[in-house]
Order: structure tokens, then C-alpha cells, then sequence
């Protein structure tokens, strides 16, 4: 045997080419009993750390190389004709090697990037050490010499790279994969090898694993190449040999070469590369003279924070000072001893400056609030002590860990920080991360429909038919929630009957599964992580190899978050949070009536944000607005942060089911009980449920007298069910119980308690963060509503949806919404008397750039007369057709123009050509026109009157621009027949039961048809009336009944009932009638909806007084939340009423009412 070793292989790291995985190879070698093999992505070195490390673990010895591009002339030429680079293949002999090669790569993308990363001679000729070559396959430089004929280039080419990595280095290659050019190249390179002694490699230039795998392959360059796998014109795999063979093929292939098959073994002995590692290195902080290095500094620093922090507790409580500053003490020594102290400054420096620039940063993310020093440096914002946050669930001095702070900074601005920090440290030692995006199951199966041409209607159904994946806790809560398996082809296919007859079809439906199957999870494309950054010591391509991405030409790592610190980096996560842009824009609108308002010194005990947060009137409340959450505050009547916190806590998969227990006992409908009097102040802050992980450790302190790093040990160890690990310490927990004088009972029912929670438990440093957060946002919602929701549709402004939803919220909770005035609006939304004035960025199609140029001539040269003078005094180059006819549409002309929008648009052409020669007349000392007693444009000016449009169409244009109705409501006409049809109000959708059968008048939007699994066809879509919307759904026989009558901004009257799905109503179809023939309806009910816990005898007597003060023929009906959770409705026959709007609107704003409606 001679020990072929695969010296050309490609993994999936060669973008939608190589369709094998990096474990695959290692696997296949095993498995043929190889001692080494090779990985030569195209062009980057993305899986070599991974490859590395696989082929270590399996006892083979990694050839680390790369295929890289080579241009023709140099990395910087771009030729527009002709080859545009040609292939290499480079092998890392050593560390040096490796160092080269990363450097090779990187400049490759850095600087030579065109179409692929090219490096060239003069890259080759420095960074050459350490690093063999081979010629590559047919698109090699010497390969197509050869293919062409042209020996002389051919032969002087091969010399150079023999010169130019030394004797012994530089191997000539040859492949036999049955195409015609193979021969010929093999032909040649045995001629160059007679003339020249330069050895020959054999190798396979393998992208797939097994010769089955062919057609996946192929697949995955359609999905790569856009095209259809029938396409004759597409870019193909030429052969179904570039698998990964064993000696024996490899042998049967080149019989007249079995030299060429024993130099890849001597190729290969000579690649003894460990890739370094370390642990990560910091750069080096300069620190001010006056101290002796970090841990000094860090020390002056920590203790001006901390008098800073707590001035009464220094001032006049010498208790708790000594209790600050023992905490302190402990975890400085902590950090300082780990090595952290540069860590610690680096973060303070960089949040300090962004401080500093009045950037928004938020309170803290993750376990990092725990810390007090982090507290005192301002790092974080949450007082560790008031909370009762535990350091060591940070940084445990018992485990060895980074630490790792991930900063919220306000995402208009987080930029500038990261620019800073670059600025700082250097370009060549900072960089983002690079993450890949894969082939997800649904993702690849409908890659591969289009590939194989299977009909869309069906590869939708087929995707809707594989069962969702098992949710995980989130970042911070670091455990899975559950041991169901996650959902991958396989198993769906396994799982989903009717996946198993398209399967049963046989042809491209079963290839479909099948090479689903082996593509699935495979790298798709590589772009920038969100949010990390890394920092070097010195210039990164000393640690890791680099690439640009194309599309922000950001230079990034070209390794992942995973590994990234391996490599003697830190990592540092730079998060850009919209809620604190929001805070940001809120209190700047704040302070325009209220002075000296701080967000940082509202209370804490607010009435109107709690009462609010009680009834579930949370949209747009940070962490709170879901439907689900919204029905938990309902339920648990929050009246404290720590209650938020909690909730916020429980209110995620696993913990979810601890939220009844937790509410009953807060509400007092269950007797609260702890395990043993000594845990009732770890657990009273949560009625007696164990919510966090900070109370799992701490009961392991208290109880198993453990240390808290030995709980944070433990608590890992159980979160992650590491057995083994949990025995032996039940042991140490129990003995340390009975030596504490706990009974052995006691001791194994706690830690039995303790299993489920430590995995479900969450981070009560996040979540305490997070809910400071969400208050502050309830609080402005409570407080400042006008203020509270034009800062949300500012932050908005690019989310057409979220805008509209918002548009919504602020208008059914009796919030004006002015339209863009273009003497008024400025860039964003403001408000102005209560009343919110839509922002010129809000208007689609206006543009930044036009925004600032009118709010610019405003400001500069006054308010606007009318158009004309608008278009003399902004400046031209900002005011193109488009954004004028934008501007009319929207309305923006209309407090300042007599003439309609539709003369307006008649004349735009016109206006701009005339006031443009009036600019430039002006511009250029012409304009005596303008000089002369004040002439009248609008006289100067010969306008064209144009009919002006109905109504329906100015409704259109302003809900395409604005997204709302300015001048009216498309139902105006109806509004008499809605008041008398209708018993459903869309803004005041009652929890009601799915007997009741409703009347509701609106425009149809949204419409949407599709076939059911029994392949019927419904339909689902939107009603809109005055006041607000629901989804529709009409099933098959009610769709086929009315469908003509179901079109697009139809107005419509409809019957059926309300079904709750999700929290959220839907409206169940019975029939579609026209407006005139949906029968009026005698309103003689009143129906009124109280919150649960929340009235009080002196409510309900207020709101007798109220109702009995409007007699009318109207009865009483009262909703109840009951105990089961369904509504109980309780008539009184001793009051009738009046039925009147008026009347309504005033009850809605009664204490304890939910919502009023008629019917």
C-alpha cells in the first residue's frame, strides 16, 4: 500500500460548491484507515481551525492548505475579458506556514477581491515561508498552458513557483476525473516532471463525499447559479468522480503513476502544523502616570464610582458602606487575580466614552449586572445589591471563564462606539466577526423544489407540512427547556404522513427528500455577525485570518463567534437596542413641556404605569407587548419591578408553567409555603417559586453549604443534566446539609426541588436589566402617551407594518395624529398640544436627504406662503418630480395651498421648470424681478386647473404614503348605516363567547386564498372600520359562496362570530352582504368590561352614580373575569341607560373599565 493521502478536498466552506461537511472527511479518512488528510477550501480558510481540531481528536494528522485565486497581472488589475484568476493550491508546512497563509487569504479578499479573492506574485513572493504549492486542476495556471498548447508559458511558470518556494516544495498535480483536458494536462505535467525533476501529486478534486452525493452536489450549484437542474446552459459538475475515493480507486486510476500517488504521503508528512492557541491576550491599556498599572487604577476607579453610587451610604450609613465595600473588595480580588483588571477598563473606556458623547447605554445585558465594581464603573446600570444580583453568576472564581459584558447602546448611534473603539486600537486590530448562514430544513427543501421544478403550490405545502423545531431559551438562559429533538428532514419525513406520500411518488419528489437531506445544514453564505467585535493585542492576521464582506466592506474575522477566543482574542458584543433610541427621543420630547424631566429619577411606584401594565394595555412596553404577556399582567397585576422582573423571567419555554403558581400566590388564592423557614427570604420576592438562577444558587449555599462559585457549578451541572457531576455533588450538597444541622431528608427534597428549576431557572441579572428597561417604557406610555407614541412611530419609520399598527394604538387611545404640515413637521414625529404631527421621514418616498433640505429652508428663510415659494427657497437638487409628487399626495401642501392636490400634480412639471429659472436668475445677479415690490409669484406663474379627484382616491394616495386617512375615512359615506347595523365595534372587540353572532361593516384588505390539506380553498383577510380591524376567515364553503363579493378595499357587511386564537380575535364568516342589505339592528345593550382585582367598592358605587345620571332604554351587562378564566356576564335589571357615543367614550374612561360596547 502505498498511503495515498486526499490532498484536494473541498467542504461546504466553499460556498455552494463543496457539498460535504468537514466531519464527513474526517470520517471517510477513518474509515479507509488514512493517517492524514488535506482541506483546500476555495480561497479562504473559514473550516481550518474546525479541521484542525476534528482531525486531531480522530488521531489523523490535518494538512492545512487553501485553493487560492491567483490574478493574471496583480490582485488589483480587473480584467474585463480573459480569465479574471487562475488556481493554486497552497499547504501550510508549519506555524510559519500557516501565519502566511492566513495573511495570504486575508489580503486576498482585502485587496484583490473580484468576483473572487485573488492574491497574486508579489503576495506569493513575500509571504511565501513555510507554505508548499501545487499546480491545481484544469483552472491552474500551468493546467491551461498545458490545455492550450503553450509550453514555453507552461514550463516557465512551473520553474518560477519551484524558484519561489524552494526545492522540494513545489508539486506538480495531475486529476482523472474522465474529462478529455485531464488527459492532456497529465500528458504535459509528466513532460515537465522529465524536464524539470519538479515531483507529481495525484490527487481527486473532491466536493462531495460519495459518488451518490453527485446529484446533490450539482443541486447545490443550481441553488448557488439561480438555475434549474434542466437547464442545458447552466454551470454543472462535470463528473460524478470528484468524491472522496479510497486508495485503491485512487490506484485504478492512475496506473501508469504510482509515484504521483506515494508523494501525496510525502507531501503530507511534511505538514506538521498545530494551529496556535492560546488564551485570549489584551490589547494594552494606557493608564494614567499617576498609577501603577491596571489593578490600581481599576481600584481608584471602582472606589470614586462607588461614592458616586451611594453618597448616603458613604454620608451616614456605616453598615451598609462596610457592606458596599467588603462586596467590592472581594470581587476586585476576584477579577484582579483572574487577570480581568485590563478586561474591566477596556469595557469602562469605551462605555465611558460613549457616556461622554451623550450616546445611549443600556442598564446591562446578561449576568454582567451582577457585578457591583461593573455598577460602580457605570458599565452597568442596575444597583447589583438592591436586587440581590450575584457576582459569581458572572465571573465564578471556581471555573475559569472570560468574562463577557454584551452592551445595549442606542442603535441610531451604536456606530460611533464601534468607530471609537477602532480608532483606539487600530484598524489592523479590530475587527467584526464573520457568521454563516445555512441551508435550514424549510429553506432547503424549497431550494430544492425550485431546482428540481417541482410547482410552488406544492413546495409550499410540503414546507407547511414539517412540524415547527423545539424553541430554546434565550441567550441568557443558557439551558434548552426541554429534550425534545429539533426538527431536520429526516424526521420529518418520519414523523408527517403526508410527507411520506409525496415521498411514495418516487422521482423528483423522492429526490427532493434526499439530497434535502444531505444539503441540509450545509453553509449557504457567509456575512457579519450583528454584534461582535474582536480585539488584538496586535494586528489580527496574527491570531486569524480576515475577510471583506462584500456587501458593507467591513473587514471581519474568517472565524466564528465559537472559536474566536481561541485564537488570543476578545470578543466584545456592540448590540444596538431601538429602546434606547426610543427613551432617547421620548424624554427629548418630554422636556419640550416638562423641563428638568429625567427618565433616570421617575418612580418607582407609579400608579397609572402599574394600573396600566394590570389591565394588559401594553403594546410597544419593551419585553411586555406580546398577547400572551399582556394576558399575564392581566392575570398578575403587577405592583413592583421585582414583579417585572419575574415575569419577565417565567415568561419564556420551560418556566412558562410556573406562572399559574406564581400568580395564585401572589393574588393570595394560594397559601405561600417554603421548603424550610431558612430559604423564606430567598423565595419571598417570588411568593415561594424558584425563578432564577441566583435563587438556586443561593439555596445551595444556604442549605448545602456550598460556596457560591460551587453553586454556580451546580447549577450548571444540573441545567445541563450532567449525571455523573450531579451525584457526587448531591453527596457534597447532602453532607454539607446535615453538617449545617439539616436533617438528610430535608437536604435530598431540596435538591430534588432544585433539579427542574436549575434548567428552567433564569438570569435574574438580564431579566432585573431588561425589566428597568420595559418599566421606563410603561412609565412614559402611562404618563406622556402623545409623547410616548410619536417617539415609537419615529423609531418606526422604516417598518411600514409597525408604523401602520402604531398609527393605530395612538389614535384608538384618543391621540390625534396631524398629517405632515410643511411649515410644522420636522424630521421624525413630534407633538404639539397632545397632538402628534406626522414626520417628514414617515412620508414613503420622501428621503432623508429632501426632509433635511425643507426643514433647512425653513428654519433659514421662514415659514412657506405656498408651493412656489416652497420651490424658490429649498434647495433644487433635493426636489425632484418624485418627491414633489410625494409631498402633494401626502398632503403636505395642504395648510399652505388653496388649489387641490390634483392641480398641484398637473403642474409639477410646470412649478419645477419655473422655479428653477427664478433660482438661477437669482443665483446669478438676474433676478431684478425679485427686487422689485415684492411681485407675486403666484400672478407671474400661468397654472392649469385640474378636476380634483373623489375621495376614494385621495384615501388611496394617503394610505400608500402615509399609511393612514388624513382627509376622511373611505367608510365616511357608510358612517349612518354602520352606527345603525353594526353590534361590533373593531376598536372594542369583546372577550365574548363563540356563540354570539355579530354584525360588522368595513373595507376588505389583505385577501388571501389557498388550498387546505383536503384540497378545498379558503380564504383569510382584513375588515377595517372606524375604529380598528380583525382577521376574517372564510372556509371553504363560505369562500365559494361569496367569493365574488370578496375583493380588494370592497366595503362590505358581514355576519359570524369571534374565535380566540392565540389571544388574538378572528372572525369566523357566516355570510358577506353589500353595505345596504346587512339589516339594521336595535342597540339595547350595554356591555361593560371590568378589570379583575382591579375595582373597588368606591368604583363600582362611582360608576352606578355615573350610569344612573344617564337614564335610556338601554340594559346593563357587566363582564367578570372569573376564577376558570372565562368571563361571566352579569345583567342588571335595576338600571337602564342611555346608549349614546358620548355616554360611551366617558364609561371607557371610568376607573376598573376594560372597554364599553353596545350591541
Amino acid at each position: 500500500m502505498s498511503g495515498f493521502v486526499h490532498l484536494h478536498n473541498h467542504s461546504d466552506y466553499s460556498l455552494l460548491d463543496g457539498a460535504c461537511r468537514i466531519s464527513d472527511y474526517v470520517r471517510k479518512a477513518q474509515e479507509f484507515g488514512m493517517k492524514h488528510v488535506a482541506l483546500t477550501d476555495h480561497g479562504n480558510l473559514f473550516g481550518a481551525l474546525h479541521f484542525e481540531q476534528a482531525c486531531h481528536k480522530a488521531g489523523i494528522n490535518p494538512v492545512v492548505g487553501c485553493e487560492v485565486y491567483v490574478a493574471p497581472k496583480n490582485r488589483f488589475h480587473k480584467p474585463v475579458s480573459g480569465p479574471k484568476s487562475y488556481h493554486l493550491v497552497l499547504y501550510a508546512k508549519n506555524e510559519t506556514g500557516y501565519k502566511n497563509l492566513m495573511l495570504l487569504t486575508s489580503r486576498g479578499y482585502i485587496d484583490g477581491f473580484y468576483y473572487r479573492p485573488r492574491i497574486d506574485d508579489e503576495l506569493l513572493e513575500q509571504y511565501h515561508e513555510g507554505i508548499m504549492a501545487s499546480a491545481a486542476c484544469l483552472a491552474g495556471e500551468i493546467p491551461r498552458y498545458i490545455v492550450a498548447g503553450d509550453w514555453e508559458k507552461a514550463l516557465a511558470k512551473t520553474r518560477y513557483y519551484n524558484d519561489l518556494f524552494g526545492e522540494g516544495n513545489f508539486w506538480l498535480e495531475i486529476m482523472n476525473h474522465g474529462i478529455p483536458e485531464e488527459e492532456t494536462v497529465r500528458h504535459g505535467m509528466r513532460r515537465l516532471n522529465k524536464e524539470t525533476g519538479i515531483p507529481i501529486i495525484a490527487t481527486n478534486d473532491v466536493h462531495f463525499i460519495t459518488k451518490d452525493h453527485y446529484k446533490a452536489q450539482d443541486i447545490f450549484i443550481c441553488i448557488a447559479t439561480g438555475k434549474k437542474l434542466d437547464d442545458k446552459k447552466r454551470l454543472k459538475t462535470e463528473s460524478p468522480e470528484f468524491y472522496f475515493k479510497s486508495e485503491e480507486e485512487m490506484q485504478a486510476l492512475f496506473p501508469d503513476f504510482p509515484d504521483a500517488l506515494e508523494n501525496t504521503l510525502r507531501l503530507a508528512e511534511q505538514c506538521n502544523l498545530t494551529i496556535p492557541q492560546s488564551e485570549p491576550m489584551l490589547p494594552h491599556y494606557e493608564i494614567p502616570e499617576a498609577f501603577s498599572d491596571p489593578k490600581d487604577y481599576l481600584h481608584h476607579l471602582a472606589a470614586q464610582g462607588l461614592r458616586e453610587r451611594y453618597p448616603l451610604a458613604y454620608k451616614d450609613d456605616a453598615a451598609l458602606k462596610k457592606i458596599i465595600e467588603e462586596r467590592a473588595e472581594y470581587e476586585l480580588q476576584v477579577l484582579c487575580d483572574m487577570g480581568y483588571s485590563g478586561y474591566f477598563l477596556i469595557v469602562w473606556d469605551f462605555i465611558d466614552w460613549a457616556r461622554k458623547h451623550d450616546i445611549p447605554v443600556g442598564p446591562g445585558r446578561g449576568s454582567g449586572a451582577g457585578s457591583l465594581v461593573a455598577y460602580a464603573l457605570k458599565i452597568t446600570d442596575i444597583d447589583p445589591l438592591k436586587y440581590d444580583l450575584l457576582f459569581e453568576r458572572f465571573l465564578n472564581p471556581e471555573r475559569v471563564s472570560m468574562p463577557d459584558f454584551d452592551i445595549d447602546f442606542c442603535n441610531e448611534r451604536r456606530d460611533e462606539v464601534v468607530q471609537y473603539v477602532y480608532d483606539k486600537y487600530g484598524r489592523d486590530n479590530v475587527a467584526g466577526i464573520c457568521t454563516f448562514g445555512t441551508l435550514k430544513t424549510r429553506a432547503v427543501l424549497k431550494d430544492v423544489s425550485r431546482v428540481l421544478d417541482i410547482p410552488f403550490s406544492e413546495s409550499n405545502e410540503i414546507t407547511k407540512l414539517v412540524p415547527g423545531s423545539i424553541q430554546k431559551n434565550d441567550d441568557e438562559g443558557e439551558e434548552e427547556s426541554g429534550e425534545k429533538k429539533k426538527i431536520d428532514v429526516k424526521t420529518a419525513l418520519a414523523l408527517e404522513p403526508k410527507l411520506q406520500e409525496f415521498y411514495q411518488r418516487g422521482g423528483i419528489y423522492k429526490d427532493l427528500f434526499d439530497v434535502a437531506a444531505i444539503l441540509e445544514g450545509m453553509n449557504r453564505h457567509v456575512s457579519t455577525h450583528a454584534c461582535g467585535q474582536v480585539i488584538g493585542r496586535e494586528a489580527l492576521t496574527n491570531y486569524v485570518p480576515l475577510i471583506k464582506d462584500q456587501k458593507s466592506q467591513d473587514v471581519v474575522t474568517a472565524y466564528t463567534m465559537d472559536i474566536i477566543e481561541h485564537c488570543g482574542l476578545i470578543k466584545m458584543d456592540f448590540l444596538g437596542l431601538k429602546t434606547l433610541t426610543l427613551l432617547k427621543n421620548c424624554e427629548r420630547l418630554i422636556r419640550r413641556r416638562v423641563r428638568d424631566f429625567d427618565l433616570e429619577a421617575i418612580p418607582e411606584n407609579d400608579e397609572a404605569t402599574y394600573k396600566m401594565l394590570g389591565e394588559g394595555k401594553s403594546d410597544a412596553v419593551f419585553q411586555f407587548e406580546s398577547s400572551g404577556m399582556k394576558r399575564i399582567l392581566r392575570d398578575a397585576k403587577p405592583s413592583s419591578i421585582e414583579d417585572l422582573i419575574a415575569l419577565n423571567a417565567l415568561y419564556r419555554p420551560g418556566p412558562m408553567k410556573f406562572i399559574p403558581q406564581f400568580i395564585d400566590s401572589k393574588m393570595g388564592r394560594t397559601r405561600i409555603t417554603y421548603p424550610h423557614p431558612d430559604l423564606e427570604d430567598i423565595l419571598k420576592p417570588t411568593y415561594g417559586v424558584i425563578v432564577y438562577q441566583e435563587q438556586v444558587m443561593k439555596v445551595a449555599q444556604i442549605i448545602g453549604g456550598f460556596s457560591l462559585g460551587k453553586a454556580d457549578i451546580l447549577r450548571r451541572a444540573m441545567g445541563k443534566k450532567k449525571e455523573k457531576d450531579m451525584a457526587k455533588m448531591e453527596e457534597e450538597f447532602v453532607k454539607g446539609a446535615q453538617e449545617k444541622g439539616y436533617t438528610e431528608k430535608l437536604a435530598k427534597g431540596v435538591f430534588e426541588m432544585l433539579k427542574p428549576f436549575a434548567g428552567y431557572g433564569f438570569n435574574k441579572s438580564h431579566a432585573a436589566a431588561y425589566s428597568v428597561l420595559a418599566y421606563k417604557t410603561a412609565y412614559c406610555k402611562a404618563n406622556y402617551p402623545a409623547e410616548f407614541w410619536s417617539a415609537n412611530l419615529g423609531n418606526s419609520m422604516d417598518d411600514t407594518d409597525t408604523l401602520k399598527n402604531y398609527l393605530g394604538h395612538a389614535k384608538s387611545e384618543g391621540i390625534k395624529i396631524l398629517p405632515p404640515n410643511v411649515n410644522l413637521s420636522e424630521q421624525t414625529f413630534t407633538v404639539d398640544k397632545g397632538r402628534i404631527i406626522y414626520g417628514l421621514k414617515g412620508i414613503k418616498g420622501m428621503g432623508q436627504a429632501a426632509a433635511t433640505a425643507i426643514i433647512s429652508a425653513r428654519n433659514e428663510k421662514g415659514k412657506f406662503s405656498d408651493i412656489l415659494d416652497f420651490l424658490i427657497k429649498v434647495d433644487r437638487k433635493y426636489l425632484n418630480q418624485k418627491v414633489l409628487e410625494t409631498a402633494i399626495y401626502s398632503g403636505l401642501f395642504d395648510s399652505i395651498e388653496s388649489r387641490n392636490r390634483a392641480t398641484l400634480v398637473q403642474n409639477i412639471e410646470k412649478l419645477l421648470a419655473f422655479t428653477q429659472r427664478r433660482q438661477q436668475e437669482e443665483e446669478s445677479g438676474q433676478g431684478s424681478l425679485f427686487e422689485e415690490a415684492e411681485e407675486d409669484l403666484e400672478t407671474s406663474f400661468q397654472w392649469e386647473e385640474a378636476e380634483d379627484w373623489s375621495k376614494s382616491r385621495y384615501f388611496e394616495m394617503e394610505k400608500e404614503h402615509l399609511g393612514f386617512y388624513v382627509s376622511g375615512h373611505p367608510l365616511d359615506s357608510y358612517r349612518k348605516r354602520w352606527e345603525k347595523t353594526v353590534n361590533l365595534d373593531l376598536g372594542n372587540i369583546p372577550k365574548s363567547s363563540p356563540n354570539k353572532q355579530y354584525s360588522i361593516l368595513g373595507m376588505i384588505r389583505n385577501i388571501r386564498s389557498f388550498f387546505t390539506r383536503k384540497n378545498t380553498k379558503m380564504a383569510t383577510a382584513e375588515l377595517e372600520d372606524f375604529n380598528g380591524s380583525i382577521k376574517l376567515t372564510l372556509f371553504s364553503k363560505v369562500y365559494e359562496k361569496y367569493e365574488p363579493l370578496l375583493t380588494e378595499d370592497a366595503i362590505v357587511g358581514l355576519t359570524g362570530s369571534i374565535e380566540i386564537r392565540n389571544d388574538i380575535p378572528e372572525f369566523k364568516v357566516n355570510e358577506i352582504v353589500k353595505p345596504e342589505e346587512l339589516k339594521e339592528i336595535e342597540k339595547k345593550e350595554l356591555h361593560i368590561e371590568l378589570a379583575d382585582m382591579e375595582y373597588t367598592e368606591a368604583d363600582m358605587v362611582d360608576l352606578r352614580s355615573f350610569l344612573q345620571e344617564r337614564p335610556g332604554p338601554g340594559r346593563l351587562f357587566l363582564h367578570l373575569p372569573g376564577e376558570d378564566g372565562h368571563t361571566i356576564i352579569r345583567a342588571s335589571s335595576q338600571i337602564s341607560l342611555s346608549l349614546d357615543e358620548s355616554s360611551l367614550e366617558l364609561i371607557r374612561e371610568r376607573s376598573a373599565v376594560i372597554s364599553a360596547w353596545k350591541e
